[in-house]
């Protein structure tokens, strides 16, 4: 069969069907899916760090700048170069350019408080690149995260599910509407958003301490901006629990904060 045969074929068996409406349609969420190779980020243990989708998907840039819109729930991850203000890396300085784990006692602080998350579990938000205004960035919805719960047995030993639990409200949808789906992500992350230094944390600080210090507010203070001290290390995570395929759904009572 000749390649016009084919193509002749192929238009043949498209239906015309103007009656067709996307109403009462939900776009099923990604998080549903296996997504070894979706842009990530995990805040676990008073660290946050992206996984290797994001570092390949940039390959030209080894620092970066993290902006937090509170009024919107949104997070975003903005490349930059080396002396712009707040930038750190997010790569080893290696030829693997593999993910770092980034101490931000803080900052984890911060935004467990304003979601009102459990700073014993851990906590993985999807992201995707977008383009906005000639810039590219990695945007983040933090009302959407998967939780990975953590318990302790008999010996004491701290174990982390590897079945991430979904928000309650997820139990009876496949996800939202298309119209509200269009511009759900897609916003104005810039606006009313702060830029964080994560690199350093303050000498002396315990991390029990800024565990126990973590408690849902109604109102969330204003995001200064902060510069933190100390030196952290970085790690490999290309093995890590949470980039196997998802398993079985599991959901969890909504928070308040991740309404």
């Amino acid at each position: 069969m000749s390649e016009d045969e084919k193509r002749k074929q192929v238009e043949m068996e498209i239906i015309d069907d103007d009656s067709f409406s996307f109403d009462g349609f939900q776009v099923v969420r990604g998080e549903f899916f296996a997504h070894t190779y979706e842009p990530s980020l995990t805040f676990a243990d008073c660290k946050v760090y992206v996984n290797t989708a994001c570092i390949r998907k940039l390959p030209d840039f080894d620092f970066v700048q993290m902006l937090v819109n509170p009024e919107q729930k949104k997070l975003a991850v903005r490349p930059c170069r080396e002396d712009e203000k707040d930038s750190f890396r997010w790569c080893s300085a290696t030829a693997k350019r593999s993910p770092k784990q980034i101490t931000c006692k803080i900052f984890f602080a911060k935004v467990f408080t304003l979601m009102g998350w459990d700073p014993n579990d851990r906590y993985k938000l999807l992201g995707k690149l977008i383009r906005s205004k000639n810039e590219l960035l990695f945007v983040f919805d933090l009302t959407s995260p998967e939780v990975y719960k953590r318990s302790v047995d008999d010996t004491g030993k701290v174990k982390t599910s590897r079945t991430p639990n979904y928000p309650s409200n997820w139990q009876n949808q496949f996800g939202l509407p298309v119209t509200e789906h269009q511009g759900s992500l897609i916003v104005n992350i810039f606006k009313e958003s702060a830029v964080f230094g994560l690199e350093k944390d303050p000498k002396g600080t315990d991390k029990a301490e800024v565990l126990s210090s973590i408690k849902p507010e109604s109102e969330v203070e204003q995001y200064e901006q902060l510069t933190i001290t100390d030196t952290v290390a970085s790690s490999n995570t290309d093995n890590r629990p949470e980039e196997a395929p998802s398993p079985p759904i599991q959901m969890y009572p909504a928070t308040t904060g991740g309404s």
